[in-house]
């Protein structure tokens, strides 16, 4: 029989984009996303929280604190690696999701996972949407149970693509989306956890990444979706 997990699954704690960071991103891209009704939808709906298997532990969670400071960002720390430079949006948004979708409370602590994954933003703070990325890593409290457990994951990446609406859009206008560059990219994957005494467990992963891919730099990542658009 397969042990229960201690804890939720780092991935299940997003909580949707901010108010105002949605605002931004979907004026940036106004001719693209708010001519397509299933990405308005998905832009503009709830979140949706996806629980690991046979988790035992009730959590309560979400986007940080508007209080909290946000960390200063690292190139890589423990179980984070350093963002990619990939100028290609697919290839990045894939890295990102591998990225979101591992740690390791063993060696990382929940400020340094959260200042690495800090590293992986935009700059461009019109456009940058924290709380969505920060959202996805549980509070301090959890954290430490998730330590006290040795808990951590890996993820496999198994695909990933422009959802059909947003291309048919960029084909529809390909100019429109010159001014911020933000591309809406879906990718899927699992994640597998582990944790003390041998316990695993493992489930199926699919994000809707919103990533920034200006000419001639590295991408960055802008904001992840409340909902999944395939």
């Amino acid at each position: 029989m397969r042990k229960r997990s201690p804890s939720h699954s780092l991935s299940s704690y997003g909580s949707g984009w901010s108010a105002n960071r949605r605002v931004a991103i979907i004026a940036a891209a106004v001719a693209i996303l708010l001519a397509i009704a299933g990405l308005v939808a998905m832009l503009t709906g709830g979140g949706t929280s996806h629980q690991a298997p046979d988790t035992a532990a009730p959590a309560q969670t979400g986007s940080p604190s508007s209080s909290e400071p946000d960390p200063k960002p690292s190139s890589g720390s423990g179980s984070v690696p350093k963002p990619p430079q990939i100028s290609e949006p697919v290839a990045y948004a894939k890295a990102a999701a591998q990225m979101l979708w591992s740690y390791d409370t063993r060696d990382t602590s929940r400020d340094k996972q959260l200042a690495a994954m800090r590293a992986w933003m935009t700059t461009e703070t019109k456009y940058a949407d924290w709380a969505s990325v920060s959202g996805q890593v549980p509070d301090p409290v959890l954290w430490s149970r998730m330590a006290d457990q040795n808990q951590h994951a890996i993820a496999h990446v198994i695909e990933g693509h422009y959802p059909g609406a947003f291309k048919q859009a960029v084909a529809e206008d390909p100019s429109a989306i010159t001014e911020a560059y933000i591309y809406v990219v879906t990718v899927n994957g699992k994640q597998t956890l582990s944790w003390k005494k041998g316990g695993v467990g493992a489930e199926e992963r699919a994000v809707t990444l919103a990533v920034q891919c200006r000419p001639n730099h590295d991408c960055t990542l802008a904001a992840i979706a409340p909902s999944v658009t395939q």
